[in-house]
């Protein structure tokens, strides 16, 4: 069956309005040779995000104060990506360091990981956390920690270790064909290490010019992280209503037990 023909113009919009890959045209049976190279392209970039290493001192450039280093137990980016399940617990040096921290208890830390894109750290990582920093005013925060190998669920280590009430990892998320540098962060009440997913809540795609602007991801996370504050919880029971300020937050404070 031929394919529908579309008017040239109505696909020239329509490809400015997306990175998706539409209106590529054809060869034959196969894609013209120009958007077969790109998309060659597009898949080693994120194989490239998935595989390049953190840099710290590309992170700390962008940070007003030394952050501190640790690891997860996964030893290298090869068991990484083998073991989920290590990247989510602190490896013993690290551990131990956080514990030996001469420090009161905290309302939040804040958490930059590689994640599965390291690239979205380097390009987005000490600008989030910054803008999210100038946000929480009166809170008293931790330092932000910087942390390697690292799943989300390792904030919740941290995050214990650490007294925090909060925690909000800022991690690369597993790339796509057209964003290998994108950011998400996931923000936990009482981060402790039995912590489920749906106990957080998330604020993904942030990478701008395509995706959410450093402004609006700090305006969102921290709506949230005000809103757990005053709620005492995260996850599907606390809404995102930080654009809807007629919105209440209406639930009673409770203890998560």
């Amino acid at each position: 069956m031929n394919e529908p023909l579309v008017p040239n113009d109505l696909l020239r919009r329509l490809r400015l309005a997306t990175q998706a890959r539409i209106g590529l045209g054809r060869a034959g049976d196969a894609l013209p040779t120009r958007p077969l190279l790109e998309f060659q392209m597009a898949h080693a970039m994120a194989r490239d995000a998935v595989h390049t290493g953190l840099s710290d001192a590309a992170v700390a450039a962008g940070l007003a104060a030394e952050p501190i280093r640790v690891a997860s137990q996964a030893s290298d980016r090869a068991v990484y990506l083998q073991r989920p399940d290590l990247g989510r617990r602190l490896d013993a040096a690290s551990a131990q360091a956080l514990d030996s921290l001469t420090m009161d208890a905290c309302d939040a830390v804040i958490i930059i990981a590689d994640g599965l894109s390291a690239l979205a750290v380097h390009r987005h990582g000490a600008a989030v956390a910054t803008a999210l920093a100038e946000r929480l005013a009166g809170w008293r925060l931790a330092p932000i920690v910087v942390a390697h190998q690292a799943r989300v669920a390792l904030a919740d280590d941290i995050g214990q270790r650490l007294g925090a009430a909060l925690s909000v990892i800022l991690i690369g998320e597993r790339p796509g064909l057209s964003a290998p540098d994108s950011l998400g962060a996931y923000i936990t009440w009482q981060p402790r290490v039995d912590r489920m997913d749906s106990e957080r809540n998330c604020v993904s795609n942030i990478r701008p010019p395509h995706g959410l602007p450093y402004a609006t991801a700090a305006d969102k996370i921290a709506w949230l992280m005000h809103a757990a504050r005053r709620l005492r919880l995260t996850g599907v029971a606390l809404k995102d209503g930080h654009a809807d300020a007629m919105q209440p937050l209406s639930a009673a404070p409770r203890e998560i037990s």
